[in-house]
């Protein structure tokens, strides 16, 4: 019996699609990893953080002079004598002239109220001078403060402590945030069944801790008083965040 030419069509038609349909199994089962269209490799993402502490071994003070008189120029004049002294105070007590800066100066006028005219007339002017002094020998600190409020200095806005090492113990802090991060991920790839592998991403945040002192508020003590003033370096911690990557590799 011979075929019908529809026959032969319906025949024909039924085996192409056969054959496409077995070209795009094959193509989809031969894709490599990473090829359009094939699936992400499994990652583990986790974050780490590392500390490292050292101790201070510097500081830095601001110190000021503020005077009160009738006149701009007489509280110029009282200001810029009791800041000199100030400083060669600082200078004598083992200072370098390049470690002393002049942080702030203002001349402000003297209004005050008056609550029977219900007025504020000038009662003078005001004038500040602030210098900034770094010491290099944290253990020296005290006494620069006490030489500098015994000449007239008589604001002692703040002293910050502060580690010359900062750098090496920020970059101790960065590597054990990596080492405990891989040492999470590869607790997880264990857990899971599998395997870590190779670090895919790795990035960095730090963020920095000092030990500060501020605000010390030393206002007119007196003159210079009786015992060296007492400064306590403490440590200074140094964190750093780190967020990797790693490949999942499954176990077979």
């Amino acid at each position: 019996m011979t075929d019908s030419p529809f026959a032969r069509r319906t025949r024909l038609v039924g085996a192409a699609l056969i054959a496409a349909i077995s070209a795009l199994s094959t193509s989809a089962h031969g894709q490599a990893p990473g090829a359009p269209g094939a699936p992400e490799p499994s990652a583990i993402s986790v974050s780490g953080l590392g500390e490292a502490r050292v101790t201070p071994d510097r500081a830095t003070a601001t110190i000021g002079v503020e005077t009160r008189r009738p006149t701009a120029s007489q509280a110029a004049a009282e200001n810029a004598r009791q800041t000199r002294a100030v400083i060669e105070a600082i200078r004598a007590a083992g200072i370098a002239a390049e470690d002393i800066t002049t942080n702030d100066y203002a001349v402000v006028p003297d209004y005050q109220y008056d609550q029977a005219t219900r007025s504020s007339p000038l009662k003078g002017y005001f004038v500040r001078n602030t210098v900034r002094v770094r010491i290099l020998k944290i253990e020296n600190t005290g006494a620069v403060l006490d030489a500098a409020l015994g000449k007239g200095a008589n604001t002692i806005h703040s002293v910050e402590l502060y580690s010359s090492t900062l750098q090496s113990a920020r970059r101790d802090a960065l590597a054990n945030a990596v080492e405990q991060a891989k040492a999470d991920a590869e607790v997880i790839a264990k857990a899971a069944g599998g395997t870590l592998g190779p670090l895919i991403e790795l990035n960095s945040t730090e963020m920095v801790l000092p030990v500060l002192e501020r605000g010390m508020a030393m206002r007119a003590m007196a003159a210079a008083p009786d015992s060296p003033t007492p400064i306590a370096s403490g440590q200074q911690t140094v964190q750093a965040r780190v967020a990797g990557r790693w490949r999942f590799l499954p176990g077979r």
